[in-house]
């Protein structure tokens, strides 16, 4: 569904700055997936997910969604693009909702200005996402995970192939990100719908087989559900421990075309890696070995 190749996003600021948010990512996402992106402020995820929305052009590389290629394609295509194949689901529900209409009303919005209106698809919409009895309901008569719900619904009035949302659960607490994440799982298994959740919350990784980490512009690592916790859910016989257990899921590096890696901030820090730009890279027992090179020459002398 989705290829990212050695993908690059410059923002000019003007004459003299600019300001690279994607320097070289590499990503791929299968058809019927649901893959979680998560990154600190300023790691260019939002960027990525404002890419697959056709709401910006890439700078340079390969960007295919769907057999669409987004460098490449034209202004009239990119409308279509937006209309047919992508629903987007924003954390501000102000982007998302128009506050005077009922829930059923804001669904039938966009059928409205595609010129096919169904009353019932709207319904039907909303009962998938769980709101069946809430219909009628102005959106000040429903709570903040129910007016994502909505906005949910509507993200589906077009039959997407691909579901982006941002920060879904980021104006929510725990209990409802939890409702609103299994909304998404629901959608994900029953429709095939391929979804990418872009979040700064770690806990995505309880409720997603894969959660790609994004660090300064670049694909840094996967954290990926272990098979044993994957069959355990699928067989409903997970019991009810605690589901941030440490051997859930397994971190893996990501290398680049080049074989390079990012090795996290604090793994630097822990063996005295400060003002140097150098390490000591040592092949032991089919094992790599990252060394201070001050450290490991210290031992040697000694």
């Amino acid at each position: 569904m989705i290829t990212c190749e050695n993908l690059v996003k410059i923002y000019k600021i003007d004459d003299e700055h600019e300001v690279i948010a994607l320097q070289g990512l590499d990503l791929q996402v299968n058809d019927g997936e649901m893959v979680g992106i998560i990154g600190n402020s300023g790691s260019g995820k939002s960027t990525l997910l404002n890419m697959l929305g056709a709401l910006d052009r890439p700078s340079a590389g390969k960007l295919l969604v769907d057999g669409k290629d987004l460098l490449r394609i034209s202004d009239k295509e990119q409308v279509i693009y937006k209309r047919d194949t992508v629903g987007f689901i924003w954390q501000n529900n102000a982007r998302n909702l128009i506050p005077y209409l009922t829930a059923v009303e804001n669904v039938e919005l966009p059928m409205m200005l595609k010129g096919r209106y169904k009353r019932e698809r709207a319904m039907e919409l909303l009962e998938m996402v769980g709101l069946g009895g809430k219909i009628h309901s102005k959106l000040h008569m429903l709570s903040g995970g129910e007016q994502q719900r909505v906005a949910i619904a509507i993200s589906l009035v077009n039959s997407p192939s691909l579901l982006l949302a941002d920060e879904p659960t980021g104006s929510v607490d725990t209990r409802t990100a939890d409702i609103i994440l299994d909304v998404f799982r629901e959608l994900n298994q029953s429709l095939g719908v391929t979804i990418v959740i872009v979040t700064h919350d770690m806990q995505l990784s309880r409720k997603m087989d894969r959660v790609v980490a994004i660090r300064d512009g670049k694909t840094s690592s996967e954290i990926i559900r272990r098979p044993v916790y994957k069959q355990q859910e699928d067989d409903e016989t997970h019991n009810d421990s605690d589901p941030m257990e440490e051997d859930t899921h397994v971190e893996y590096a990501v290398l680049d075309r080049a074989g390079r890696i990012q090795v996290p901030r604090d793994y630097l820090d822990s063996i005295g890696i400060k003002d140097s730009n150098k390490l000591q890279v040592v092949l032991e027992d089919g094992r790599i070995v990252l060394l201070n090179p001050e450290g490991a020459k210290e031992k040697t002398d000694t």
